[in-house]
This record gives structure tokens, C-alpha cells and sequence, in this order.
């Protein structure tokens, strides 16, 4: 299966960036075809200029400065996310990389004001995520990448797609033997997708 791995974050002794090659490595050894995108490392540019917005709903003008990044995401049959959770939220690079390439005419078509999901080619979503906050405070904060996950991603690919999402909370404190766990958890996932 091809595979698009999706990595935001700048540090590369990070665990995240950590998390990020076991991933790589896990799957491959799988026997999967993946292809890594370190958004940081490859300096994709998060910003949406106003150009990019005058012109977001104008396909395929909006994905010629993005076209490299959406000839991946079709090329694509399933997608893994790895990232920090900063503030309860992605890191802009992520969030840039969803408004600049999941734009109108890849992730979805727009007709009479009725929108239709077109990454239906997507037959598996994960993400495998690192979080400061406890799982007790990002729940109390609604979790938003949590749903955005289980529900905006599962929403635009493969119905009935199988979704994993896998984190560690609370990194703050966390220990060598509690990331050396999770780690653990991800490889078996991954050697397993």
C-alpha cells in the first residue's frame, strides 16, 4: 500500500521526529511503499497569501503552487499523521499544509453549494500524536485534533475507513519508560497497518 506520512515539527532530536522515522521504518518493513513528508524539513510554506485565496475555489490555478504536495496526497492510499499538539491545536505548519493543499478540487469538489468529499481513494487514516497537556486536560478542552481526525479526515476519505489515533499525553512529565511504551504501541501499529 502506498502510504503518505505526514511529519510537523522543527526539532529533529524531538521525540516527535523519533515517533516520525520509527513510523517510516515501521511501515516499511511492513512491506509498504511510503512516502515521508517532513513539511519542516522540505520547507513547505504554510502561509495562504491573498492570491492563494482569491483563488481558492478557482481549481486547478489553486493547487499550481501546492502541486508537488497534491500530486502525493492522490497518489496516496493511506495516511498517517505525525505530530505535536500545541495548544490544543496543530502546528501552523500542519494547519497551513491542510488550507494551502486540501483545497477545493483535491480533498473536495464544490457544486451548487454542495460539497462532496473526493479523497475517497484513502482506505486508512492514523495519526500518532505527542501532547504537553494531560489526556484529562485535552479532553476537558474537547480535543480538537482528536476530532478533527475522527471526524473531518474520516468524513473526506474511504467510507467506512478504519481510523487509529494513538497519543501520548502528558510530555511534560513524561519518562524513558513511558516513551519507550508508546513507542513500542506505534512500531506494533505501524508493522501491523
Amino acid at each position: 500500500m502506498r502510504i503518505l506520512v505526514i511529519h510537523s515539527h522543527p526539532v529533529e532530536e524531538s521525540f516527535n521526529k523519533a515517533l516520525f522515522k520509527l513510523v517510516c521504518d515501521s511501515l516499511a518493513k511492513a512491506g509498504h511503499d511510503v512516502d515521508a513528508c517532513d513539511l519542516y524539513a522540505e520547507g513547505f510554506d504554510p502561509v495562504m497569501s491573498a492570491h492563494d485565496r482569491r483563488i481558492y475555489h478557482s481549481y486547478p490555478e489553486n493547487t499550481e503552487l501546492v502541486k508537488p504536495y497534491v500530486d502525493r496526497l492522490r497518489a496516496a492510499e493511506a495516511l498517517v499523521f505525525v505530530t505535536p499538539v500545541w495548544n490544543f491545536g496543530f502546528p501552523a505548519m500542519l494547519k497551513g499544509y491542510f488550507d494551502r493543499v486540501w483545497t477545493m478540487g483535491v480533498s473536495f469538489d464544490l457544486e451548487d453549494g454542495k460539497l462532496t468529499p473526493t479523497l475517497r481513494h484513502i482506505r486508512k487514516v492514523a495519526a500518532v500524536m505527542s501532547y504537553g497537556a494531560t489526556r484529562w486536560r485535552a479532553t476537558l478542552a474537547g480535543n480538537p485534533p482528536k476530532k478533527v481526525i475522527h471526524r473531518v479526515i474520516r468524513g473526506q476519505v474511504k467510507i467506512g475507513a478504519p481510523v487509529r489515533f494513538m497519543a501520548h499525553y502528558d510530555m511534560n512529565n513524561c519518562t524513558p519508560e513511558t516513551r519507550a511504551a508508546f513507542m513500542e504501541k506505534v512500531r506494533k501499529e505501524m508493522e501491523n497497518f
